[in-house]
């Protein structure tokens, strides 16, 4: 089965994986399956975990449902995550049809040269980006000095989803294979759940509940909220690279289950699917932007005057017919791929339930294309802020935005790079590459450009002079944060982020927008609270642990007696022997060692 997009060159681009380009040092082709992987959001809450409902649309017909054809015997096999095959359909367009050109994709700055460093000193600097830091075998034993603590790493995640919504080519193969180069027939991004709804009920059938009209597929099993999978565990999704790992495959699930419970509550399919669509873009907007680029930059670039609809203020996203705004590389190749510098080597999924993003083979890890394992259910309060449920000691923060990668990202595992003659298996070294191989400027031409005062290359910490005092692209977003503090993308690369994903709202004519300016779901609407209105929460995420339920019971019984002062100790000396760790305490090290391998 094709499933909308997803044949040879067509899938979208994915900067939060290793999805990104099939690099090669030799020209082979990338795995187009990934068999197994497991790897790498109303009014707010009143009272406790309650939510108020939502501004809701008019009131449904009682007899209003989405149109369904009627039902195949069988349902389809499911398409597994195509990891990008080679280059996103027309992403080379700098290079194949000059600079000047707009169509699928586009150059932001077109008028600035592309930055063409030797080889070499791209590797070589890939390797000084590896952190070097095996994975935890506990978060709380997490380096404070490289956490975010204003970033959950849930955020990281999210990213993760809209950049596969607003990536996904959903123009039907056919048309892709006529136009390879994705000049003529492409379809333009818009953060429009396409990954979720597919091309809806009549178009993508498989991803729609046959039972019951209007619901999308869902599959709880084992406690466990999963995708919904055909026989042999592959998923049925408008974007298969959704199941490429188990935390963004979970968050997936979230969307699919507000969904039905809006339709649970009456309404229609139409109005379910903009009302789960116009939260995603407010949050968008107004909680993970902010959290990536600052507020003031944001409301910098949009406004909204009375009675209209928002207006989009860039200076530098400018698409010559707004209609069908194009994708540009400064964005897709370098800006947006800063959150690879913010993924963890390890994840609390649960309460003291630590596991790696990639791991040996026998070992847990959250590689996806796989049905959730029961043990692996994500509690979201490791991962978001969640209005009325305490402070996990160890919530997963987000890492700092800067020039190292985590230590399993220099080394992805066969089910991520297939492992063949030449591969580069380095994150690092895919990147800067695939950077230079598709035009992107020097990212102080791109400073110059804004009208900023360029950091130079020995502020940058690039001394060879090879280098001719440029840098790439995604390394100077990288510095650039890692100057600032690293808990924010500074104004380069918050520029490009911002201008290019507020552009695109507002070129969409069925964003929120400008079909509905006035649309707020309510001061401080977060992330978690549109997990709790979605009743996503896992009920075990509320259960108190027995050694706790017991601990409380003894201090309820106890008598509240003066205790006893505590006999004054000696310190003991710095000679002396440390105490053995009880049988179990230590971790494996095979268990979170990254998947071995050298880096071709």
């Amino acid at each position: 089965m094709h499933v909308h997009g997803y044949g040879d060159e067509t899938a979208g681009v994915c900067p939060f994986s290793g999805a990104d380009a099939g690099t090669t040092r030799s020209g082979v082709p990338r795995r187009t399956v990934l068999a197994g992987l497991a790897s790498l959001a109303a009014l707010p809450v009143m009272g406790g975990t309650a939510h108020a409902a939502p501004r809701r649309p008019p009131a449904p017909s009682a007899t209003a449902t989405a149109t369904v054809p009627a039902a195949p015997t069988r349902r389809p096999r499911a398409a597994r995550g195509a990891h990008a095959v080679g280059n996103p359909r027309g992403s080379d367009i700098a290079v194949r049809a000059g600079r000047d050109a707009e169509a699928r994709f586009g150059v932001m700055f077109k008028k600035l040269p592309a930055f063409s460093p030797p080889d070499a000193l791209l590797t070589a600097l890939a390797v000084s980006m590896n952190d070097g830091k095996a994975p935890l075998s506990d978060v709380k034993d997490s380096d404070v000095a490289f956490d975010n603590p204003g970033m959950p790493a849930g955020y990281i995640y999210l990213g993760q989803f809209i950049d596969h919504d607003m990536t996904l080519d959903k123009t039907p193969l056919t048309q892709q294979q006529q136009d390879p180069r994705g000049m003529t027939n492409y379809d333009t991004p818009r953060f429009d759940l396409g990954s979720v709804y597919g091309k809806g009920p009549a178009g993508s059938p498989e991803l729609y509940d046959r039972s019951r009209p209007g619901y999308l597929l869902c599959n709880d099993h084992d406690g466990v909220r999963d995708l919904p999978r055909d026989d042999v565990g592959a998923a049925y999704l408008g974007d298969p690279r959704n199941d490429e790992n188990l935390i963004v495959a979970q968050l997936h699930a979230v969307f699919l289950r507000l969904h039905n419970r809006l339709r649970d509550q009456g309404r229609t399919f139409e109005q379910a699917q903009q009302l789960v669509r116009w939260h995603y873009q407010w949050l968008i907007v107004n909680d993970y932007l902010p959290r990536i680029v600052g507020r003031d930059v944001v409301d910098r670039l949009v406004r909204r005057r009375r009675g209209g609809p928002i207006e989009f203020h860039g200076k530098f996203y400018k698409p010559r017919d707004p209609r069908r705004p194009y994708m540009p590389v400064e964005y897709s190749g370098a800006a947006y791929r800063f959150g690879h510098s913010m993924i963890r080597a390890e994840y609390e999924v649960h309460d003291q339930h630590t596991v790696p993003i990639f791991a040996n083979e026998s070992y847990q890890d959250l590689r996806g294309n796989r049905p959730v394992p029961d043990d692996l259910w994500i509690d979201w309060n490791y991962f978001f802020e969640i209005p009325g449920m305490s402070t996990p000691d160890d919530r997963n923060t987000a890492r700092t935005i800067d020039t190292q990668l985590s230590l399993p990202l220099s080394t992805l595992p066969p089910t991520v790079v297939a492992p063949t003659a030449g591969a580069i298996t380095s994150l690092a070294e895919r990147n800067l590459l695939r950077g230079k191989r598709l035009g992107l400027p020097a990212g102080q031409d791109v400073a110059v450009a804004m009208g900023l005062t360029p950091l130079s290359n020995q502020q940058l910490g690039l001394t060879d002079p090879g280098w001719q005092g440029k840098a790439p692209l995604w390394f100077y977003v990288l510095k650039e944060a890692e100057l600032l503090g690293g808990h924010r993308l500074g104004p380069v690369g918050g520029t490009i982020v911002a201008e290019v994903i507020l552009g695109l709202l507002a070129c969409d004519t069925s964003s929120y927008f400008t079909a509905n300016p006035g649309f707020d779901p309510g001061r401080g609407y977060s992330m978690g609270h549109f997990l709790l209105w979605a009743d996503a929460i896992d009920p075990r995420a509320f259960e108190v642990p027995e050694e706790d339920e017991a601990a409380e019971d003894e201090e309820d019984e106890a008598p509240h007696e003066e205790e006893p002062e505590e006999p004054e100790t000696d310190e003991p000396e710095d000679d002396e022997e440390p105490e053995l760790l009880e049988p179990g305490e230590a971790p494996d090290p095979a268990a979170t060692s990254p998947v071995p391998g050298p880096v071709v």
